[in-house]
Protein backbone atom coordinates (compact mmCIF):
# COMPACT_ATOMS: atom_id res chain seq x y z
CA UNK A 1 0.00 0.00 0.00
CA UNK A 2 1.42 3.55 -0.85
CA UNK A 3 2.17 5.73 1.79
CA UNK A 4 0.43 8.89 2.22
CA UNK A 5 2.80 10.40 3.85
CA UNK A 6 5.20 13.05 1.79
CA UNK A 7 8.58 11.90 0.51
CA UNK A 8 11.24 13.29 2.85
CA UNK A 9 14.09 14.75 1.29
CA UNK A 10 17.66 15.44 2.46
CA UNK A 11 20.31 18.11 1.51
CA UNK A 12 23.30 17.11 1.29
CA UNK A 13 26.66 19.05 0.64
CA UNK A 14 30.09 18.43 2.27
CA UNK A 15 33.65 18.90 1.92
CA UNK A 16 34.70 16.20 3.37
CA UNK A 17 33.07 13.56 2.01
CA UNK A 18 34.26 10.35 4.01
CA UNK A 19 31.32 7.68 4.13
CA UNK A 20 29.39 9.95 2.14
CA UNK A 21 28.58 6.77 -0.63
CA UNK A 22 27.20 4.61 2.86
CA UNK A 23 24.81 7.11 3.74
CA UNK A 24 23.62 8.14 0.27
CA UNK A 25 23.17 4.15 -0.23
CA UNK A 26 21.20 4.56 3.39
CA UNK A 27 18.97 7.29 2.48
CA UNK A 28 17.94 6.10 -1.03
CA UNK A 29 16.92 2.35 0.90
CA UNK A 30 15.00 4.25 3.24
CA UNK A 31 12.97 6.33 0.01
CA UNK A 32 14.61 9.55 1.17
CA UNK A 33 14.94 12.08 -1.82
CA UNK A 34 18.23 13.26 -1.79
CA UNK A 35 19.10 17.22 -3.32
CA UNK A 36 23.01 18.08 -3.39
CA UNK A 37 25.01 20.86 -4.48
CA UNK A 38 28.23 20.81 -6.70
CA UNK A 39 30.96 18.10 -6.32
CA UNK A 40 28.48 15.56 -3.55
CA UNK A 41 26.01 16.02 -6.29
CA UNK A 42 28.80 14.52 -8.43
CA UNK A 43 29.92 11.66 -6.71
CA UNK A 44 26.57 10.24 -5.53
CA UNK A 45 25.30 10.37 -9.30
CA UNK A 46 28.34 8.70 -10.53
CA UNK A 47 28.26 5.92 -7.64
CA UNK A 48 24.68 5.19 -9.52
CA UNK A 49 22.58 6.84 -6.74
CA UNK A 50 19.43 8.65 -7.43
CA UNK A 51 19.95 12.47 -6.42
CA UNK A 52 19.40 15.59 -8.16
CA UNK A 53 21.39 19.00 -8.13
CA UNK A 54 19.43 21.46 -5.32
CA UNK A 55 18.84 23.40 -8.61
CA UNK A 56 15.61 21.25 -8.75
CA UNK A 57 14.09 23.04 -5.98
CA UNK A 58 15.99 26.52 -6.39
CA UNK A 59 15.39 26.79 -10.43
CA UNK A 60 19.14 28.59 -9.85
CA UNK A 61 21.86 27.71 -11.08
CA UNK A 62 25.24 27.65 -9.09
CA UNK A 63 26.60 31.04 -9.66
CA UNK A 64 29.85 33.39 -8.76
CA UNK A 65 32.30 30.52 -9.11
CA UNK A 66 30.25 28.23 -6.40
CA UNK A 67 30.00 31.21 -4.14
CA UNK A 68 26.56 31.05 -3.96
CA UNK A 69 25.03 27.12 -4.33
CA UNK A 70 22.09 26.53 -1.86
CA UNK A 71 21.51 30.56 -0.42
CA UNK A 72 17.62 29.95 -1.41
CA UNK A 73 14.42 30.31 0.61
CA UNK A 74 13.30 26.95 -1.48
CA UNK A 75 16.15 25.45 0.94
CA UNK A 76 16.36 27.63 4.10
CA UNK A 77 12.40 27.72 4.29
CA UNK A 78 12.16 24.01 3.58
CA UNK A 79 14.64 23.65 6.29
CA UNK A 80 13.16 26.42 9.28
CA UNK A 81 9.34 25.43 8.65
CA UNK A 82 8.01 24.35 11.34
CA UNK A 83 5.24 22.02 11.66
CA UNK A 84 2.67 24.81 12.12
CA UNK A 85 -0.43 25.85 10.35
CA UNK A 86 0.93 29.07 9.84
CA UNK A 87 4.19 27.43 8.41
CA UNK A 88 2.35 25.12 6.23
CA UNK A 89 0.34 27.81 4.27
CA UNK A 90 3.28 29.59 3.68
CA UNK A 91 5.11 26.76 2.51
CA UNK A 92 2.23 25.89 0.36
CA UNK A 93 2.14 29.43 -1.14
CA UNK A 94 5.83 29.42 -2.11
CA UNK A 95 4.96 25.25 -3.53
CA UNK A 96 7.83 24.35 -0.88
CA UNK A 97 8.83 21.21 0.12
CA UNK A 98 10.13 20.80 3.70
CA UNK A 99 13.51 19.80 4.02
CA UNK A 100 14.00 16.62 6.64
CA UNK A 101 17.34 16.01 7.50
CA UNK A 102 20.65 17.87 5.91
CA UNK A 103 23.84 16.56 5.61
CA UNK A 104 26.73 19.47 5.79
CA UNK A 105 30.47 20.05 6.30
CA UNK A 106 33.01 22.81 5.89
CA UNK A 107 35.93 24.11 4.10
CA UNK A 108 38.72 23.36 6.04
CA UNK A 109 39.30 26.86 6.94
CA UNK A 110 41.66 25.59 9.88
CA UNK A 111 43.90 23.88 7.15
CA UNK A 112 44.54 26.44 4.55
CA UNK A 113 45.51 29.00 7.52
CA UNK A 114 48.00 26.65 8.68
CA UNK A 115 50.20 26.37 5.37
CA UNK A 116 53.03 28.52 5.21
CA UNK A 117 52.49 31.92 3.79
CA UNK A 118 48.94 31.48 2.86
CA UNK A 119 47.65 35.10 2.11
CA UNK A 120 44.41 37.01 3.05
CA UNK A 121 43.02 36.55 -0.34
CA UNK A 122 43.67 31.96 0.41
CA UNK A 123 42.02 32.06 3.15
CA UNK A 124 38.56 34.07 2.19
CA UNK A 125 38.12 31.60 -0.23
CA UNK A 126 38.08 28.80 1.99
CA UNK A 127 35.35 30.42 4.62
CA UNK A 128 32.31 28.65 3.80
CA UNK A 129 28.76 30.37 3.58
CA UNK A 130 26.31 28.40 2.51
CA UNK A 131 27.45 25.57 4.85
CA UNK A 132 27.41 27.49 7.82
CA UNK A 133 23.75 28.59 6.73
CA UNK A 134 22.82 25.03 6.53
CA UNK A 135 24.31 24.29 9.21
CA UNK A 136 22.69 26.81 11.80
CA UNK A 137 19.15 26.52 9.88
CA UNK A 138 19.02 23.14 10.46
CA UNK A 139 20.37 22.89 13.81
CA UNK A 140 18.27 25.51 15.21
CA UNK A 141 15.07 23.96 13.79
CA UNK A 142 16.37 20.28 15.36
CA UNK A 143 13.03 19.66 16.82
CA UNK A 144 12.49 18.47 13.57
CA UNK A 145 14.94 18.73 11.26
CA UNK A 146 17.80 16.25 11.91
CA UNK A 147 21.51 17.97 10.86
CA UNK A 148 24.44 15.75 10.45
CA UNK A 149 27.77 17.78 10.28
CA UNK A 150 30.48 14.52 11.08
CA UNK A 151 30.81 12.05 8.96
CA UNK A 152 31.41 9.50 12.22
CA UNK A 153 27.60 10.11 13.27
CA UNK A 154 26.65 8.19 9.66
CA UNK A 155 26.64 4.84 11.14
CA UNK A 156 24.28 5.57 13.66
CA UNK A 157 21.82 7.66 12.11
CA UNK A 158 21.39 5.38 9.76
CA UNK A 159 20.42 2.27 12.16
CA UNK A 160 18.54 4.80 13.82
CA UNK A 161 16.76 5.20 10.60
CA UNK A 162 16.31 1.87 9.68
CA UNK A 163 14.32 1.22 13.47
CA UNK A 164 11.93 4.15 12.54
CA UNK A 165 12.54 8.20 13.19
CA UNK A 166 15.24 9.41 14.56
CA UNK A 167 15.12 9.95 18.58
CA UNK A 168 14.82 13.37 19.67
CA UNK A 169 18.19 13.01 22.11
CA UNK A 170 19.93 12.08 19.23
CA UNK A 171 18.59 15.30 17.18
CA UNK A 172 19.54 17.41 20.38
CA UNK A 173 23.15 15.58 20.29
CA UNK A 174 23.61 15.57 16.48
CA UNK A 175 22.23 19.95 16.61
CA UNK A 176 25.10 20.42 19.94
CA UNK A 177 27.97 19.06 17.54
CA UNK A 178 26.66 21.61 14.65
CA UNK A 179 26.53 24.28 16.98
CA UNK A 180 29.53 23.50 18.40
CA UNK A 181 30.93 22.73 14.79
CA UNK A 182 30.04 26.31 13.39
CA UNK A 183 31.65 28.29 16.55
CA UNK A 184 34.74 26.33 16.07
CA UNK A 185 34.44 27.43 12.54
CA UNK A 186 33.90 31.29 13.07
CA UNK A 187 36.31 31.20 16.26
CA UNK A 188 39.18 30.16 13.71
CA UNK A 189 38.31 32.88 10.73
CA UNK A 190 37.83 35.90 13.61
CA UNK A 191 41.47 34.49 15.01
CA UNK A 192 43.05 34.45 11.61
CA UNK A 193 42.01 38.01 10.98
CA UNK A 194 42.67 39.44 14.08
CA UNK A 195 46.21 38.31 13.57
CA UNK A 196 46.12 40.23 10.19
CA UNK A 197 44.19 43.22 10.93
CA UNK A 198 44.29 43.87 14.90
CA UNK A 199 47.73 42.01 16.06
CA UNK A 200 51.08 43.76 17.10
CA UNK A 201 49.87 44.54 19.94
CA UNK A 202 46.39 46.03 19.11
CA UNK A 203 44.24 43.30 20.02
CA UNK A 204 46.61 40.15 20.18
CA UNK A 205 49.96 39.76 20.93
CA UNK A 206 52.19 36.94 19.99
CA UNK A 207 53.54 35.78 23.45
CA UNK A 208 57.24 34.14 23.38
CA UNK A 209 55.54 31.13 24.97
CA UNK A 210 52.61 29.88 27.22
CA UNK A 211 53.59 28.98 30.79
CA UNK A 212 56.19 26.70 29.89
CA UNK A 213 58.63 27.27 26.51
CA UNK A 214 57.71 24.18 24.78
CA UNK A 215 54.61 25.42 24.67
CA UNK A 216 54.25 27.58 21.58
CA UNK A 217 52.99 29.22 19.59
CA UNK A 218 51.06 31.31 22.37
CA UNK A 219 48.96 34.55 22.66
CA UNK A 220 47.34 36.84 24.33
CA UNK A 221 44.23 38.81 22.63
CA UNK A 222 41.00 40.55 23.34
CA UNK A 223 38.03 39.85 21.03
CA UNK A 224 36.37 42.62 21.12
CA UNK A 225 38.54 45.64 22.55
CA UNK A 226 42.17 46.57 22.13
CA UNK A 227 44.50 45.08 24.48
CA UNK A 228 44.79 46.91 27.87
CA UNK A 229 48.47 46.67 27.99
CA UNK A 230 51.65 47.56 25.45
CA UNK A 231 54.79 45.57 25.01
CA UNK A 232 57.01 48.29 24.44
CA UNK A 233 60.26 46.39 23.82
CA UNK A 234 60.60 42.79 23.05
CA UNK A 235 57.89 39.58 23.31
CA UNK A 236 56.83 38.55 26.57
CA UNK A 237 55.98 35.32 27.82
CA UNK A 238 52.56 33.88 29.34
CA UNK A 239 54.06 33.79 32.47
CA UNK A 240 55.60 37.51 32.20
CA UNK A 241 52.14 38.77 31.89
CA UNK A 242 50.92 37.21 34.91
CA UNK A 243 53.79 38.90 37.26
CA UNK A 244 52.76 42.10 35.39
CA UNK A 245 49.19 41.88 36.65
CA UNK A 246 49.52 40.36 39.80
CA UNK A 247 52.25 42.80 40.53
CA UNK A 248 50.77 45.83 39.17
CA UNK A 249 47.56 45.06 41.61
CA UNK A 250 49.81 44.59 44.36
CA UNK A 251 51.53 48.02 43.95
CA UNK A 252 48.17 49.94 42.96
CA UNK A 253 47.08 48.63 46.57
CA UNK A 254 49.97 49.17 48.71
CA UNK A 255 50.33 52.79 47.49
CA UNK A 256 46.64 53.68 48.24
CA UNK A 257 46.15 51.92 51.13
CA UNK A 258 49.66 53.88 52.61
CA UNK A 259 49.84 56.69 50.25
CA UNK A 260 53.35 55.88 49.54
CA UNK A 261 55.11 55.32 46.57
CA UNK A 262 55.30 51.51 46.56
CA UNK A 263 57.05 49.08 44.01
CA UNK A 264 57.40 45.11 43.47
CA UNK A 265 59.49 42.23 42.24
CA UNK A 266 57.60 39.56 41.11
CA UNK A 267 59.08 36.24 39.92
CA UNK A 268 56.93 33.15 38.57
CA UNK A 269 53.71 34.41 39.92
CA UNK A 270 55.17 35.21 43.54
CA UNK A 271 55.91 38.50 44.76
CA UNK A 272 59.84 38.96 45.49
CA UNK A 273 59.69 41.37 47.09
CA UNK A 274 57.48 44.44 47.98
CA UNK A 275 58.10 47.07 49.48
CA UNK A 276 56.65 51.33 50.23
CA UNK A 277 58.60 53.98 49.72
CA UNK A 278 60.16 54.95 53.08
CA UNK A 279 63.85 56.58 53.71
CA UNK A 280 66.79 54.20 53.69
CA UNK A 281 69.20 54.02 56.28
CA UNK A 282 73.47 53.89 55.41
CA UNK A 283 73.01 50.46 56.26
CA UNK A 284 70.22 49.89 54.48
CA UNK A 285 72.15 51.35 51.29
CA UNK A 286 74.88 49.40 51.47
CA UNK A 287 72.91 46.57 52.03
CA UNK A 288 70.56 47.05 48.90
CA UNK A 289 73.71 48.26 47.08
CA UNK A 290 72.43 51.81 46.17
CA UNK A 291 74.36 54.27 48.15
CA UNK A 292 75.93 55.61 44.76
CA UNK A 293 72.39 56.54 43.87
CA UNK A 294 72.12 60.00 43.15
CA UNK A 295 69.05 61.82 44.40
CA UNK A 296 68.33 58.75 46.00
CA UNK A 297 67.16 60.62 48.92
CA UNK A 298 64.16 62.25 47.32
CA UNK A 299 62.80 59.75 45.47
CA UNK A 300 59.81 57.55 47.47
CA UNK A 301 59.68 55.29 44.30
CA UNK A 302 63.18 54.33 44.28
CA UNK A 303 63.99 53.94 47.66
CA UNK A 304 60.58 51.45 47.46
CA UNK A 305 62.36 49.88 44.46
CA UNK A 306 65.54 49.14 46.30
CA UNK A 307 63.64 47.70 48.99
CA UNK A 308 61.59 45.46 46.96
CA UNK A 309 64.72 44.13 45.39
CA UNK A 310 67.01 44.04 48.10
CA UNK A 311 64.58 42.01 49.94
CA UNK A 312 65.38 39.04 47.47
CA UNK A 313 68.16 39.89 45.25
CA UNK A 314 68.77 36.27 43.60
CA UNK A 315 65.14 35.53 43.02
CA UNK A 316 64.54 39.28 41.53
CA UNK A 317 66.67 38.44 39.24
CA UNK A 318 65.17 39.03 35.54
CA UNK A 319 62.27 39.89 37.47
CA UNK A 320 58.91 41.57 36.45
CA UNK A 321 59.26 44.95 38.40
CA UNK A 322 55.66 47.03 39.08
CA UNK A 323 56.23 50.08 40.44
CA UNK A 324 53.07 52.61 41.28
CA UNK A 325 54.27 55.86 39.98
CA UNK A 326 55.90 56.67 36.83
CA UNK A 327 59.42 56.24 36.68
CA UNK A 328 62.22 58.74 37.77
CA UNK A 329 65.71 59.11 37.55
CA UNK A 330 66.93 57.54 40.73
CA UNK A 331 65.29 54.44 39.98
CA UNK A 332 65.76 54.17 36.28
CA UNK A 333 69.41 53.97 37.73
CA UNK A 334 68.91 51.33 40.06
CA UNK A 335 66.99 48.87 37.29
CA UNK A 336 70.03 49.91 35.21
CA UNK A 337 72.07 48.33 37.69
Amino acid sequence: MASDQPQKIAILSVYDKTGLLDLAKGLVKQNIRLLASGGTSKLIREAGFPVEDVSAITKAPEMLAGRVKTLHPAVHAGILARDLASDEKDLAEQNIDKVDYVICNLYPFKDTVAKINVTIPEAVEEIDIGGVTLIRAAAKNHSRVTILSDPNDYHDFLQELEKGEVPEKSKQLYALKAFTHTADYDSAISDFFRKKYAGYGLQQLALRYGTNPHQKPASAYMTDRPLPFKALNGSPGYVNLLDALNAWNLVKELSEALDFPAAASFKHVSPAGAAIGVPLSDVEKKVYMVEDIEGLESSGLAQAYARARGADRMSSFGDVIALSHEVDVPTAKIIGK
